[in-house]
């Protein structure tokens, strides 16, 4: 009997993969970005989109299509393509109103889904000049390349008076019913910053917040953050506490926290 491939191996290349594509999208984004060439237009959701979002989601599944061309692949944009049991889940621009407005805090996001478990999570943000990924069992990751990497790993604060929540605005908790819930979190931390869509998580990872949470999310917003999270040592659940990207919203934690944060979060209230 051969010996288990471990989760380094069994995911190795789909990991060298979703590094060579954003190396691919950033070179693409980055430019346009510093330049502020683009024209902008609103979705039926009222979000806002640009031509650089579409291009970027475009190359990606390019991409995909010749490397990974049996696997489906779910993006913001675009129309899901194919229906296997791997999926790539894709965010060409998150953050896009701060791309719009020159807010350096954007990302692409490229998680991979395997038998409903996220398995791959990559986030590029290149006008940062930042890069954090993991491998489902293999840890999470920051650095500018896989050879010059740091192990990441969440805080050890364990009382809501010392943590500090990230979240990206107070609009949705309300349409949600949980404004009260949220307001009295914020009360109870102590201290509170809107860094905003993908990064609130990114620093959760690195162990510099504690809390994040967003009342409405969809599947790409999500997918490529969980592993990060998780395999940094925290939690990642709905306002449910349904695990991983699934449920709609996302409550983070470093883990010792999450008990906390969802008592304040997990009810609705008037």
């Amino acid at each position: 009997m051969s010996a288990p491939t471990s989760p380094e191996r069994r995911w190795r290349d789909d990991l060298h993969l979703a590094h060579t594509i954003a190396d691919q999208a950033d070179a693409l984004t980055l430019p346009r970005f510093e330049a502020q060439d683009f024209n902008v237009e609103t979705k039926p959701d009222l979000t806002p989109v640009t031509e650089v979002d579409r291009a970027a989601e475009k190359l990606v599944r390019d991409y995909l299509a010749r490397a990974r061309g049996r696997d489906s692949v779910l993006g913001e944009e675009l129309p899901p393509t194919g229906h296997a049991p791997r999926q790539w889940v894709i965010d060409p621009i998150d953050g896009t109103k701060n791309f719009v407005r020159g807010v350096p805090v954007w990302a692409t996001l490229i998680g991979l889904v395997e038998d409903g478990e996220v398995v791959v999570g990559l986030v590029s943000a290149p006008a940062l000049g930042k890069r954090w990924w993991a491998v489902a069992g293999g840890g999470a990751w920051t650095g500018r390349s896989l050879s010059s990497a740091k192990r990441l790993g969440v805080s050890s604060v364990g009382s809501l008076g010392d943590a500090s929540l990230s979240y990206s605005s107070l609009s949705g908790w309300a349409e949600r019913r949980r404004l009260r819930g949220m307001l009295s979190l914020m009360q109870s931390c102590w201290r509170t910053r809107a860094y905003g869509d993908f990064w609130s998580y990114m620093l959760l990872a690195e162990g510099a917040v504690d809390l994040a949470a967003e009342p409405e999310l969809e599947l790409y917003d999500m997918a490529a953050l969980v592993p990060i999270v998780t395999e940094a040592g925290g939690a990642f659940t709905s306002l449910d506490g349904e695990a991983g990207p699934w449920g709609g919203s996302a409550v983070a934690s470093n883990g010792r926290l999450h008990k906390a944060i969802m008592k304040h979060l997990g009810s609705e209230t008037d």
